[in-house]
């Protein structure tokens, strides 16, 4: 399942790429698109906020019925805010990273698949902020526990924690271009 996901996940941000302008905003109905575009192949109810309650490692995520109304202010609060991602300076563009992930990855409103579209979210963000691709292979790796440690602290609205993984994101990404 886990190849199928990838692979298709690749297809998605290719396409991502070449459609999203540097000036588009972001919608909880783009996400929807993008989640469904991305698994339809694999789930019926790809693209659709999940109708049950999760939690992961002890965690609990928002419980499903509060799903659309917390969508809709992460619309009206980071995505407005954030997209499109025209920041110039690397420390804002990681701060918008960051808050834009912490807020969905708090909601987690879909089954499966909501850190893979989290990081494509990002991704195309740092792309329309002049960023190339975002290289996030040490928050899968040795950084993962930090990583959830980070979301945790999003519920206080403290950031910082994932703004430090986003700037260590940015400048290895940055390096790695060079």
């Amino acid at each position: 399942m886990e190849v199928n996901e990838t692979a298709e996940l690749w297809l998605v941000q290719e396409k991502l790429i070449s459609e999203i302008t540097q000036d588009h905003r972001f919608s909880s109905a783009d996400l929807c698109r993008i989640h469904h575009e991305w698994l339809v192949g694999i789930y019926p109810w790809a693209g659709r906020y999940r109708p049950v309650n999760i939690s992961k490692g002890g965690f609990s995520f928002a419980m499903a019925h509060t799903i659309p109304a917390l969508m809709e202010e992460f619309e009206k609060n980071q995505l407005a805010k954030y997209t499109p991602c025209l920041l110039k300076e690397k420390d804002e563009v990681a701060h918008a990273l960051a808050e834009v992930n912490v807020e969905l990855m708090l909601i987690h409103p879909f089954r499966e698949g909501n850190g893979r579209l989290g990081r494509l979210l990002t991704t195309l963000m740092a792309l329309q902020a002049g960023m190339p691709l975002l290289d996030f292979s040490e928050l899968a790796g040795h950084l993962r526990e930090e990583y959830f440690a980070a979301v945790r602290s999003g519920l206080g609205r403290d950031y910082e924690p994932m703004k430090r993984l986003f700037s260590d994101v940015v400048q290895r990404t940055l390096w790695l271009s060079e």
